[in-house]
């Protein structure tokens, strides 16, 4: 292999003990995802603050909508992620510039197309989802302008998708620390002095997403190893294509659908008025803190697995899943109870009205509370997707999951119609679906060792 600039930060996933290069990797990836996550949350606190709740609402309410369209994209880098990370594994790393270019290529073209969707059915959208009337004008505004940022947004996800395959989470973590910096003076900026309203917060995230997308590629462009990126070398590989698809697809599906759930849901959110609206916004908003820290350690799960199964190591596998459990439940019951012992003055970041802190709350005690049995769920699914196969925890996620919230608001909460009807959906959904993703795993696992065995 030639000479990699980013030796130093790699991680070796196949030998020596696990827990500690687990944590060094999930380390970044929690602190990555949060300053992510603050694009979104600097918009709604900046609007809170000195725009007021319809403004709030607006914002809040558009992040659903957002992760549905997304969603399919941010499963094929997923699958990038687990090609890559299994090329690493088995030694193959020829195929990594194949995967890098034809991974940049998706970034691109996907994100052109969903600017332009976006931009366009942004309104018709908002208004089949029943969004507020002094809310929808303001929502469609940010949304425009938000969109024209997807494709900086998948190249960011893509190319940080290739390096934590290799191991270096650091990297992406220092560009979205310059860029989050950059996104949070620019809200104040266009805010405040501009008086910009919801169009300041969407541009000033639009920047911010190009400079973490332009430091990444810039990055890769000048590494020497088979991560290096060139333009002129732009292409799609039909096979690294196919493998990508094949396991992205299925992420990309489940996380479509898992959005268009909660888009429902937050359309019987928007059916309680503004203030309910505005204290789900800022509540979800709270919680996507602990969700995005948990996540981590599901992308965790996926590297590692892949890595190991790559080489061959499946007892390894086992304990790699083992030990991510560990410590997404910790992570879930201490953020989680955190949240909600602090819920009141976090509320009181996003709106100073007692009854959006006090709807807020709601969401916050059926939600965070018991909150590590999501990420225990998404662990398990990191952990099949890393062996390849990633139609079961579609299947399963959408079955037990989607399909059952749909049912439940359809039958329960039409029956009784509360807020928190809505949020029980939740907890019960996950425990269900954890319990068969355990079942699938142990299944899949047995087969793997079976096949291991009769190949030896």
């Amino acid at each position: 292999m030639s000479k990699n600039i980013n030796k130093s930060r790699e991680i070796d996933m196949v030998h020596g003990k696990l827990l500690g290069k687990l944590i060094v990797f999930v380390i970044p990836v929690i602190l990555s995802g949060v300053l992510q996550l603050l694009f979104n949350a600097a918009d709604i606190i900046v609007v809170g603050k000195y725009a007021g709740d319809d403004s709030l609402a607006a914002v809040g309410s558009t992040t659903a909508l957002i992760n549905l369209m997304v969603s399919l994209f941010i499963g094929l880098s997923i699958g990038a992620n687990v090609i890559a990370a299994q090329c690493y594994g088995s030694g193959e790393r020829q195929k990594l510039s194949a995967t890098v270019h034809t991974s940049m290529m998706i970034s691109l073209i996907g994100g052109a197309a969903l600017a332009i969707f976006g931009i366009i059915f942004s309104g018709t959208i908002l208004e089949w989802m029943g969004s507020p009337g002094e809310v929808k004008t303001l929502a469609t505004l940010y949304l425009r302008i938000y969109f024209t940022a997807m494709p900086a947004t998948l190249i960011y996800n893509f190319g940080s998708s290739i390096l934590r395959a290799s191991g270096d989470t650091a990297t992406p973590l220092y560009f979205l620390t310059a860029s989050g910096v950059i996104n949070v003076l620019l809200n104040l900026f266009f805010v405040i002095t501009f008086d910009m309203d919801v169009a300041g917060v969407g541009l000033a995230t639009v920047i911010s997403q190009y400079i973490s997308a332009l430091l990444i590629l810039i990055h890769l462009g000048r590494d020497k190893s088979e991560l290096h990126f060139s333009v002129r070398k732009l292409a799609v590989d039909k096979r690294i294509l196919a493998k990508i698809i094949k396991i992205g697809i299925p992420a990309g599906v489940q996380g479509m659908v898992f959005s268009l759930s909660n888009v429902v849901i937050q359309s019987s959110i928007n059916s309680f008025g503004k203030t309910i609206v505005a204290a789900n916004s800022a509540a979800s908003n709270i919680e996507g803190f602990v969700y995005i820290s948990m996540n981590a350690v599901y992308q965790t799960s996926i590297t590692f697995v892949g890595q190991n199964y790559g080489a061959g190591e499946y007892k390894r596998i086992k304990k790699v899943v083992f030990q991510c459990l560990g410590i997404v439940i910790f992570i879930g019951l201490f953020l989680g109870n955190l949240v909600y012992i602090f819920g009141e003055p976090l509320m009181r970041i996003y709106s100073k009205n007692p009854e959006v802190i006090a709807a807020g709350m709601v969401r916050i005690k059926y939600i965070c509370t018991i909150y590590f049995l999501c990420g225990m769920m998404d662990t398990m699914v990191g952990a099949l997707r890393g062996i390849g196969k990633s139609v079961l925890p579609m299947i399963v996620s959408l079955t037990g999951a989607c399909a059952l919230r749909l049912v439940w608001i359809a039958t329960i909460f039409k029956l009784h119609r509360t807020p928190e009807m809505l949020y029980i959906a939740y907890p019960i959904s996950w425990t269900i679906t954890l319990s068969v993703h355990i079942l699938c795993f142990v299944i899949a696992y047995r087969h793997l060792k079976k096949v291991h065995i009769k190949c030896k």
